[in-house]
């Protein structure tokens, strides 16, 4: 049984079923990242300015909204954690350049601004999945 108070463990275990995921705007919270890392899979986390991140973790400086599309490209999921709204559909159009699903939580009352089908974590989080985007289950 997750503790409801922690939304990382069902957020990992849900990511961690693909090889290649990058997060966009990890900032101070790079736990996500970490833990996929160290289940093997193949992480970059991206921000506009530099973060630490965790050992086995590759960090890229980059704007979703002027995207370089080659951080993304090996990419089987872009996963964004708190995305606001405004940034919903440049991360789909970035996700969709490259093939890649686009994955998301978003704070608090904040809707999904695209298409997406809800899934209701075993934490009582909500993980959007964009519809628009590659087909991944």
């Amino acid at each position: 049984m997750y503790d409801v108070t922690d939304t990382t463990d069902p957020l990992v275990d849900r990511l961690a079923s693909v090889d290649s995921v990058v997060e966009v705007g990890v900032g101070n919270h790079p736990d996500i990242a970490g833990a996929l890392a160290e289940r093997g899979v193949d992480v970059t986390a991206t921000d506009i300015v530099e973060r630490e991140v965790p050992e086995g973790v590759r960090f890229v400086v980059d704007d979703v909204l002027d995207a370089d599309e080659t951080v993304y490209a090996e990419s089987d999921i872009v996963f964004a954690r708190n995305l606001p709204p405004e940034l919903h559909r440049p991360t789909l159009a970035v996700a969709d350049a490259v093939g890649a699903a686009f994955w998301f939580t978003t704070l608090g009352g904040d809707q999904p601004t695209v298409a997406v089908d809800r899934e209701q974590l075993p934490s009582g989080e909500t993980l959007y999945r964009a519809k628009d985007s590659k087909a991944l289950e």
